[in-house]
């Protein structure tokens, strides 16, 4: 019989080896795993979290080890590449950090041996991701186990997969399920017992067979139906010889039929069932990506409340615990490699093993619809490497799974009519319109444009968001980072997105804040904060409710602006969030009236005299919260940017004439603005090319690029790329070119 010996206690660690240890060496730290080493620097800001090696080493007695045949050691999760040494010698070498792999051990085990493992995070072109908005963490940050099996067992060797396959197929009011083992090491004579068991333990379907695949049925099904209905079945496989047990694996699946339909969206067991939802990043603050599970039961409750039915998994293989989970409560998910924003030509073979494994790993859980090429990689545009990485990806997933889809997240520069569109089965985009750059209300007009132009490909939004923190203000403006504007941008988001029937799934970005260390920006570096929850769960942003309003069935009212009290005008708005036809609001006990919301977005203005208790109530629930009337602003609430090169107030900007404060739409309206920004960015950002046109980052500054750069201040954006695209900017250099801004005319307002 199999035995799992978890294997995470007491690691000696350090960053400072300079050779493979054959002991244990006093001089090193120990922890235990999970352990990430950039779970401070990481989320820090500047961009300076360590990339380099870490050695991870912890002794093995044989003795302490259960009698088996074979001996294989399990790594869950260690970022980014890693080399397992035993005794001094080199055994495996793996490259991808966020996927199971496993080594066996069994032929160099000594009576005592030194495990050693080797995890690098450093800078390579060869292994993704390299280019993101997201800490690379390293470390080995999930669980490590020793698998100890019979010589003949379920296969531990393919892609760090379970060794079985679970493929269900509806038919009538049955179910025919197709069971494959895959056995390492079989003989003659030996059979496989296929047992399946309902969620209650009680078997109702089972064989036993020399076959490695066979076909089982289980009458008047039970359908995996999201969060309606998320049933589960439990297939077991018993490797048997002579009556007795060798090796046993089991798997849970669900079964279920979908498609996603370009008119219609998705459609699951044949009823329309709207994917609106989230993304999610693994990390925490202070753990980095070591987390724990009552972490991932976490982050599942707060999705689940929201009432999401969907989760966008980005940008690489999760814990399989969380897909657990998300089998379990219903959300179907988008799951996806990290290919993501910087082609390379030298890793492609690292795209495709982790597709692999990616599939391999997560082949049995029934949450699982669409599995994701790329992330914004074609920022650049598409060349022949890009697009033949493409197609073989995409033929690999069709080829290691007929039953479900492929996707790939675009990038707004992404033109409609890009070659690698036509690739998967279905698209979606990453648009900010309304935070970086543009407008709230270009949103939805863009996608009934895509969908007018393409009406046979589904398309969907896969990133969408703003960030938020402590600021807050009465006059909510793009790029001000309070909580009122990105309250108001997901209102504005959800009516547009919500009412588009043909969006097969709309994915909000993000469900928390997450490590970004590139990133400073908003007054808390190291981070992005668009999320609806902060990064240490503690802290549900008003937009949180915003969509718990339209997505869940669980009844509530909320306030919001509790953060917000001290105001300065004389009658304030205070909006209220609720799933309930009607709210009434209470000023210090008095009745301001009864409104009715069908956006369930309710507003009431209040006069702000001295202080107000509010209270919101809608049916049996009620909210509360205070406002204050004060005479001067209250400067807490107003962004600091940490350790910024230049504050607005800095800047000259003459009556008439333009300054670093002024829109980019209004800079590049003018001739010798457009003249002067072009010039900056082609110098600072690639150059022209030999036709004539701005490139920016690699990518053509076009039409789309410079709506989506319109809405930003020219200090927001000088400071953006100053984060994104490791472009500094020394505050001589911006009051020099605030200067020659001064010198140019303001346009005249339309």
């Amino acid at each position: 019989m199999r035995n799992i010996i978890n294997f995470n206690a007491k690691w000696a660690f350090t960053k400072l080896a300079t050779e493979i240890p054959t002991e244990i060496s006093n001089k090193w730290c120990f922890v235990n795993l999970p352990h990430c080493w950039n779970a401070i620097d990481g989320q820090d800001g500047d961009n300076d979290f360590y990339r380099g090696k870490g050695y991870y080493a912890k002794a093995l007695m044989k003795s302490d080890l259960p009698e088996a045949d074979r001996y294989y050691l399990e790594i869950k999760g260690a970022n980014s590449s890693a080399d397992v040494y035993i005794n001094g010698k080199a055994l495996a070498h793996h490259d991808g950090g966020y996927s199971t792999w496993r080594v066996d051990l069994t032929d160099h085990l000594n009576a005592t041996n030194v495990i050693a493992i080797v995890v690098d995070n450093s800078a390579n072109e060869t292994v993704y991701p390299q280019m993101a908005d997201f800490t690379f963490y390293g470390g080995i940050y999930r669980d490590v186990n020793i698998i100890c099996v019979n010589n003949s067992h379920f296969d531990l060797d393919y892609y760090g997969g379970p060794g079985i396959a679970v493929t269900p197929e509806i038919k009538g009011a049955d179910a025919e399920v197709t069971i494959e083992t895959f056995v390492t090491n079989s003989k003659m004579g030996q059979e496989i017992r296929y047992t399946v068991e309902d969620k209650d333990g009680n078997v109702v379907a089972e064989i036993t067979s020399p076959d490695t695949k066979v076909v089982l049925n289980i009458k008047e099904v039970n359908l995996w139906h999201g969060r309606k209905n998320p049933y589960l079945y439990t297939a077991k496989a018993e490797l048997v010889e002579d009556g007795v047990v060798l090796d046993n694996i089991s798997t849970r699946f669900g079964c279920r039929t979908f498609k996603i339909d370009p008119d219609n969206g998705f459609i699951l067991n044949g009823e329309e069932y709207p994917l609106r939802g989230v993304s999610r990043h693994q990390d925490r603050w202070g753990k980095g990506n070591a987390l724990s599970k009552e972490d991932h039961k976490e982050d599942i409750e707060l999705i689940y409340e929201l009432g999401a039915t969907t989760i966008r998994l980005a940008h690489y293989q999760h814990d399989q615990y969380f897909y657990d989970l998300c089998d379990e409560y219903g959300l179907v998910i988008w799951a996806e490699i990290p290919y993501i924003s910087k082609h390379m030509p030298t890793g492609r073979e690292n795209t495709i093993s982790q597709m692999k494994e990616l599939i391999a790993q997560n082949y049995n859980h029934p949450s699982i619809v669409v599995w994701g090429l790329s992330n914004e990689i074609g920022i650049g545009g598409s060349d022949d490497d890009l697009l033949e990485n493409h197609r073989i990806l995409n033929d690999l997933c069709h080829e290691m799974d007929k039953t479900r889809l492929t996707t790939i997240a675009a990038v707004s520069m992404c033109k409609m009519d890009d070659p690698y569109l036509q690739i998967p089965d279905v698209v979606s985009y990453n648009h900010y319109f309304g935070w970086y750059g543009g407008e709230t209300d270009m949103n939805g007009p863009w996608f009934d444009k895509f969908h007018k132009m393409h009406p046979n490909i589904p398309i969907g939004c896969s990133e969408y968001g703003c960030e938020a923190l402590n600021w807050h203000t009465s006059n909510p403006m793009q790029g001000d980072y309070t909580e009122e504007y990105q309250a108001y941008y997901h209102e504005e988001l959800i009516k547009q997105f919500f009412s588009r029937k043909y969006m097969w799934a709309t994915h909000v970005w993000n469900m928390f804040d997450f490590g970004a260390d590139a990133r400073n920006e908003g007054g808390e570096n190291g981070q992005n904060h668009k999320g609806l929850v902060t990064i240490d769960r503690k802290y549900k942003k008003d937009a949180f409710y915003a969509y718990k309003a339209w997505l869940s069935d669980e009844k509530f009212v909320h306030l919001c602006g509790k953060r917000y009290v001290d105001r300065v005008e004389d009658v304030t708005k205070v909006t209220v969030y609720s799933n309930l036809p009607e709210v009434e609001l209470f000023a210090n006990g008095v009745s301001l009236g009864k409104k009715t919301a069908e956006d369930h977005f309710f507003y009431f203005d209040v006069q702000n005299i001295g202080e107000t208790k509010l209270v919101a109530v809608a049916g049996e629930f009620k909210d509360e919260s205070v406002i204050r009337k004060v005479d001067t602003f209250n400067e807490e609430y107003r962004l600091k940017e940490k350790g910024a090169i230049l504050n607005w107030f800095d800047i000259d900007a003459p009556e008439g004439y333009l300054s670093l404060n002024d829109k980019m739409s209004d800079v590049i309206s003018t001739l010798q603005g457009k003249m002067l920004f072009m010039g900056l960015f082609g110098k600072l950002m690639g150059g022209n090319s030999k036709d004539g046109k701005i490139k920016a980052a690699g990518f053509e500054v076009g039409p789309e690029m410079i709506s989506m750069m319109g809405g930003f201040t020219v200090l927001r954006l000088f400071t953006l790329m100053g984060g994104m695209a490791d472009i500094k900017f020394t505050k001589e250099q911006l009051l020099d070119i605030n200067a020659k801004l001064n010198k140019i005319k303001r346009p005249k307002s339309k």
